[in-house]
């Protein structure tokens, strides 16, 4: 019996559109360089990305997680923005309407002065469903991997982190309040403030407090500077420290030492005794 002669016609002829993908957008922490330093759940996200769009503190290799993707970079370098904010929105919903799914790549937690919230929140407005997948912010990380704790008994009971510049480009009021403060401070974006912050501090009279300045923390290029308020704009001259890098202000600085006289001590020991 043949089969196909009872089919209609119109069966043979008839021609299924490709289902298109649903909209959606992932909002995504990178965490602070290294590339093992990001969560599973990232990658598995970027693993179902159709289009990512990351910034210019994301590792670059983080992309190979994504295969099937456009990969697209929207971030500023040297201040030189690749994308204005307002076009970065546009790519976000479009991409997201003919692609699929769009993940925004961001260095550390992108709702850590990452625009991340901006971001979800005018996808959500054009009717784009969103999601957000944490990332490990640099601001604990980064001090955390050269053995500076934010928080130590004894030395910190709290911890500010502050963004060094303002959208207006002048540094934050919270840096006023800060300097007054005991607690450890974090400032991040401030290497072109750290003049106005040694005097901000100098005038709380906290010339002696220690400071460290990291540069592309956790990276393989990472560099480090430590000083004390009264010589730390010499220490990034010496060291040609600059952006990206954080800038951590505390008594909590002082336990990196401490740690690698105990590791150097060990060392020692272990040498002697071979």
């Amino acid at each position: 019996m043949n089969l196909e002669n009872n089919i209609p016609k119109e069966v043979h002829t008839k021609v299924f559109p490709l289902r298109k993908k649903s909209p959606f957008f992932s909002v995504i922490g990178a965490g602070p360089g290294d590339l093992e330093l990001i969560t599973l759940k990232a990658i598995k996200a970027l693993g179902t990305a159709d289009v990512v769009l990351y910034d210019a503190l994301v590792n670059p290799e983080l992309l190979e997680y994504a295969p099937n993707a456009e990969h697209i970079f929207v971030g500023k370098r040297k201040g030189c923005y690749a994308y204005q904010q307002e076009q970065i929105n546009e790519l976000i919903v479009n991409r997201a309407r003919t692609h699929g799914h769009v993940v925004r790549l961001k260095g550390g937690d992108p709702f850590v002065f990452g625009r991340g919230a901006e971001e979800m929140e005018y996808a959500a407005d054009h009717g784009i469903p969103t999601k957000m997948i944490p990332g490990i912010s640099s601001c604990i990380a980064v001090p955390s991997a050269q053995n500076i704790p934010v928080t130590k008994r004894n030395s910190a009971e709290s911890f500010w982190v502050i963004t060094g510049t303002t959208k207006a480009h002048k540094l934050s009021q919270d840096v006023h309040l800060a300097a007054k403060s005991s607690a450890t401070v974090v400032i991040l974006m401030g290497m072109s403030k750290l003049p106005e912050i040694v005097a901000l501090f100098k005038k709380e009279g906290k010339s002696e407090i220690p400071v460290a300045i990291i540069q592309n923390g956790t990276r393989e290029d990472e560099k480090i500077g430590i000083g004390t308020i009264d010589t730390i704009l010499e220490v990034v001259q010496v060291e040609k420290l600059a952006n990206p890098a954080i800038i951590i202000i505390g008594e909590v600085v002082n336990h990196r030492a401490s740690i690698q006289k105990v590791v150097e001590s060990n060392i020692y020991e272990l040498s002697s005794e071979v």
